[in-house]
């Protein structure tokens, strides 16, 4: 009726203090386990950091694209503005000079 209870340890991946270990087999096993993790750690992490680029350059593409879009409406604005003056200027020399002959 009752089964004996067996549990086991489960393996979860980390570094590990492979000092402790007696045999030199389990020691070579221990920090060939480090080094796995290690680079799957360092994998995973280039990873996710190439894409945090990617989409960082993504953006900065994007926000290149509307800067030129606002340059563009500067200029032109600028433009507007410039020959508007010009017109107000030259208006009241024209008005002045029918005026003058009077």
């Amino acid at each position: 009726m009752l089964m004996p209870c067996t549990s086991y340890g489960q393996d979860v991946p980390g570094i590990e203090i492979c000092t402790v270990e007696k045999t030199m087999e389990r020691r070579t096993s221990c920090l060939q386990s480090n080094v796995d993790f290690l680079q799957k750690t360092i994998n995973k992490m280039t990873q996710d950091n190439q894409q945090k680029l990617d989409a960082a350059n993504r953006q900065i593409e994007a926000l290149k694209g509307s800067v030129i879009a606002l340059q563009k409406f500067v200029d032109d604005l600028q433009k507007k503005t410039a020959e508007e003056l010009k017109k107000k200027a030259d208006a009241p020399a024209k008005d002045a000079a029918p005026a003058a002959a009077k």
